[in-house]
């Protein structure tokens, strides 16, 4: 049976005392990186409105005149949302809303003068957080900016994270990730040697290696990060 303590699945270094594999020699937390909040509007008194509100949170803020020139930047390396207009020239804001979509990043905010009911339906529909009209409230686009900077931060924090687990799994050999694969299943040792042919010490020995490398405390922490991982990825085939 297993006495080991359950404690819950986070990225952790690999414990002291064992070997560092070299695939995960480099690894490391996100670095921290203030919030940065995009404007996108065609009118350059809306955009200045909204760096004033945004700044004044301590929050840094790019504008931009045109979807092209916003798609053109670099890939923020921390926390974002992106608040926008519907009307630009060009490329539109709910193009531009489809666009980040499709790479599955960045919460949107629509801020607009546009009151067609349809086209707050569909932006709602593609996944907007908020769909203002102009003039809105500072006090409730402040709300939802800091809900999308929230947001966008516990994503950065699971793709990090799941980076790191890919990086452990990586380094098993493919009688480990066997192993691994068939003790999360449910099975006991001595199960598992008889599916892989194997002696039980042997198998304790790799399921030991798994342990270490994954940096699992114990076996329901092994089987979260399975989970999270993706069945899929830890087949005995």
């Amino acid at each position: 049976m297993n006495t080991e303590t359950y404690a819950p699945s986070t990225v952790r270094p690999i414990p002291s005392g064992g070997h560092t594999p070299p695939s995960l020699k480099g690894e490391r937390s996100l670095p921290a990186a203030s919030p940065v909040v995009f404007v996108v509007d065609a009118d350059h008194r809306q955009r200045e409105a909204l760096r004033s509100l945004a700044e004044a949170e301590g929050w840094r803020v790019e504008t931009y005149a045109s979807a092209v020139s916003f798609l053109a930047r670099s890939q923020p390396a921390g926390p974002a949302c992106v608040v926008l207009d519907v009307e630009m020239p060009e490329i539109d804001g709910l193009e531009l809303q489809r666009q980040l979509a499709a790479h599955g990043e960045l919460p949107v905010i629509f801020n607009t003068a546009c009151r067609d009911v349809a086209t707050s339906v569909q932006a709602m529909k593609a996944g907007a957080l908020d769909f203002f009209v102009k003039p809105a409230a500072g006090d409730e686009l402040i709300a939802s900016i800091r809900t999308g900077l929230e947001r966008s931060r516990m994503v950065l924090k699971e793709t990090s994270e799941l980076d790191v687990l890919r990086a452990r799994l990586a380094s098993l050999t493919r009688r480990e990730r066997e192993v691994m694969a068939l003790v999360v299943s449910g099975l006991l040792n001595k199960q598992v040697a008889g599916e892989l042919g194997i002696s039980e010490i042997t198998v304790k020995a790799h399921r030991g290696q798994v342990m270490r490398k994954m940096s699992a405390y114990s076996l329901p922490d092994l089987v979260t990060m399975a989970t999270r991982l993706g069945v899929r990825a830890l087949t005995t085939h």
